[in-house]
């Protein structure tokens, strides 16, 4: 099982095959792809998924969540670019 506390921190990030799990203290990040191939090795990587994906319900469920998160902000800086 992979080595992941969900929500926990800003720095966490770990890789299974191409896909990248980044931990937030309010999301969890998943991006890039992943081959789950008719195969043990396939085999193998969906329970190493599903097992991460079971961390991040469990954390969710032990939370009294919000409705909706709200939309996080930014910031609007000068385009350093920008030759006007």
């Amino acid at each position: 099982m992979l080595n992941f506390n969900a929500y926990a921190n800003e720095s966490d990030a770990i890789s299974l095959a191409n896909l990248t799990i980044e931990n937030r203290l309010d999301r969890v990040s998943l991006y890039g792809d992943i081959d789950l191939t008719a195969d043990r090795q396939g085999l193998a990587l969906a329970k190493q998924l599903q097992g991460l994906l079971d961390q991040v319900v469990a954390a969710l469920e032990s939370r009294d969540l919000p409705e909706a998160l709200p939309p996080p902000h930014a910031d609007t800086v000068p385009n350093p670019f920008d030759q006007a």
